[in-house]
């Protein structure tokens, strides 16, 4: 028992299904207690191995891998499933859609169509993107159709330096729940009490004091230490290992939100500028709370597959080689990224390759648990070191997702400089994915093609020293690995058709490339789905369509200036009224294909309304 807690649920999160193959399939779930569960697939005789990691006194992370007793599991058709104990089978009608009698899924191989977002931010105004995503989905099964193959997450599930103050108190509220194994406490000078700490985390974090900042710097002059976390929004900013695990679940579980009773959380004595702030996120929060249920049973019915991008740990994750040599010399600074990884790893990264390179580190993570206490210290270089964060689909058209921040080019010249996403070898291993494939799907986290005119501004920034103040996060502000890319794309050999996929901007666009020069007919679809739950700013995003419109025109000279000058880069507008390039309203995006080719991308809106793209030539 926690706390006085003794009748919690069994399952508190899931099935959700994760990857999904001919030959096996991966579930991953969380119970409040060990558990023997199975996976049964209708009118298909199966077997099944489970996996169960123990995070707190009763908190279990669960894995199954569901493989056919002989042959292989069908592909591109429905596939009914049912979660069993021991004893009976359990309760899914939850995560069931309409006229269903259990909860089902596509192992996908031809991919028709996919569900693609990024940027989730539980306390943003806009409303949850995925439970609109779910209401399709529905619509779908409806009508006949399996609805969507595939749905891809591309960065940013969670905001692990953007956390709202009511979503603090119900972190702690969960770690005592579930009585979440916690780690011994940091160098930090934080006050006891989470109230106390209620955005007031950033004052506490590790800084560069700032007789050691550059004397070319501002900061230097104005004796400022400079914060070793950069995000502006880091009052918040998680710390401990059992406060990530604690955000997965409130991001994932609807149960999670019900059993803390979280509309009861009253806002402590605070100044009148945070008590505001703190109604305005509950507010926003509770609202998000209410579309979970919608959100994991889109899960329990499709494939979902994920990749980290900087906020999934925290902003400008590696961004410059001096970020990194800053936050992994300070041992509580390193702490609280390698939390961050590791909680990746466990409520992400395991379901993404089905425990293939992944479970390997998981004995050296179970030895860690001393005494119901964490004592990371030599995991922490496993989990450095591991090298398998990416991975690839054998669908067609084959998909590879891209590990855009552990294998950093890094500007050896200047640390301040941005370093290139890819660094030259996984470049390389990139160029050999594509060159045997006609059609291909490539997953970026960051834009390869980007807005020029807000590239430009970064490059300015950039120039004046401050790349951490605007995000320069694009392929094109590293020299080396713009050059590589872009090479690899004028290739002879390379795919007739590239569909890059992308978030992080919190606006949404789409563009098609080829290359100026040479007889190999080939296009690149660069289609940027940002963010989920959250917004680029209205006006300025408007402001900077138009300014992009005018300076960046097809026969305008800029172009020649610009590292990618030898691609042809046509923008593609929405289809109505209010026609624009550039979208910031919330919503996932929804790739059509035909025999790989795309056929129709459409922005499925967090109030259910249909943003459709014109893909004719301008």
């Amino acid at each position: 028992m926690v706390d006085g807690v003794s009748n919690l649920p069994q399952l508190v999160m899931g099935p959700m299904v994760r990857r999904a193959d001919a030959g096996r399939v991966c579930f991953q779930f969380v119970t409040t207690e060990p558990c023997q569960y199975r996976i049964e697939f209708k009118g298909v005789e199966t077997f099944s191995s489970l996996e169960s990691i123990q995070l707190g006194q009763q908190l279990y992370l669960n894995f199954i891998n569901v493989m056919p007793v002989s042959g292989q599991f069908a592909v591109d058709s429905l596939i009914y499933y049912s979660l069993h104990d021991e004893e009976k089978s359990l309760d899914l009608s939850s995560y069931c859609y309409e006229r269903a009698e259990s909860p089902a899924f596509v192992i996908p191989n031809r991919l028709d169509r996919i569900l693609h977002g990024s940027c989730r931010n539980p306390h943003h105004p806009a409303k949850d993107s995925l439970v609109a995503a779910d209401n399709w989905q529905n619509d779908q099964r409806q009508s006949l159709n399996a609805g969507a193959d595939l749905l891809l997450l591309s960065g940013d599930q969670i905001y692990a330096d953007d956390v709202a103050g009511p979503m603090l108190l119900a972190i702690e509220k969960v770690i005592s729940l579930f009585g979440v194994f916690q780690e011994p406490a940091l160098d930090l000078d934080l006050p006891e009490e989470y109230e106390q700490q209620l955005y007031q985390r950033h004052l506490h974090l590790p800084k560069v004091p700032w007789q050691k900042r550059s004397k070319f710097g501002v900061g230097y002059w104005l004796k400022k230490d400079e914060p070793h976390f950069s995000s502006l929004k880091a009052e918040n900013h998680l710390i401990h290992f059992q406060e990530f695990i604690a955000l997965y679940l409130l991001n994932f579980s609807a149960v999670t939100w019900q059993l803390i009773e979280f509309e009861s959380i009253e806002c402590p004595a605070l100044a009148p500028k945070y008590a505001n702030l703190f109604k305005l996120e509950k507010d926003a929060l509770v609202g998000f709370a209410k579309g979970l249920q919608s959100v994991e049973r889109l899960f329990a019915n499709v494939s979902t597959l994920m990749m980290f991008d900087d906020h999934d740990v925290t902003d400008d994750w590696n961004l410059t080689a001096g970020w990194e040599q800053a936050i992994y010399q300070h041992p509580a600074s390193r702490r609280i990224v390698n939390n961050g990884l590791i909680s990746y790893w466990l409520m992400q990264g395991i379901g993404n390759d089905a425990g293939d390179n992944s479970l390997s580190l998981l004995p050296s993570f179970k030895q860690s648990l001393q005494q119901q206490s964490w004592h990371f210290k030599d995991f922490d270089k496993l989990i450095l070191n591991f090298n398998h964060w990416h991975y690839e689909l054998n669908t067609i058209p084959k998909v590879v997702v891209l590990d855009t921040r552990t294998h950093r080019w890094r500007n050896e010249q200047n640390f301040n400089e941005p370093s290139g996403l890819l660094d030259w070898e996984r470049l390389t291993e990139l160029e050999e994915s594509l060159l045997s494939h006609d059609k291909v799907i490539i997953v970026s986290p960051a834009p390869v093609f980007g807005v020029k005119s807000i590239e430009a501004i970064q490059a300015i920034f950039n120039f004046c020293g401050q790349p951490l103040l605007v995000d320069v996060e694009n392929w094109m502000a590293h020299e080396g690995s713009a050059k590589k890319l872009l090479d690899t794309f004028r290739r002879e050999d390379t795919p007739k058709e590239t569909l890059i996929l992308s978030g992080d901007v919190h606006y949404s666009f789409c563009f098609s490339v080829q290359k100026r020069f040479g007889k190999h007919k080939n296009r690149i679809w660069q289609l940027t789905a940002s963010g989920i739950k959250n917004e680029f700013p209205r006006k300025l995003i408007n402001v900077l369509d138009k300014l992009d419109s005018i300076l960046y025109a097809p026969k305008s000279p800029l172009n020649f200036f610009t590292k990618r000058w030898q691609m042809e880069v046509d923008k593609h507008q929405t289809i109505g009224e209010g026609q624009k390039y550039l979208v910031s309203n919330a919503a996932i995006s929804l790739i059509e294909l035909n025999d790989g080719l795309l056929a129709k991308y459409e922005l499925i809106h967090a109030d259910n309304q249909i943003t459709e793209f014109d893909l004719n030539d301008n």
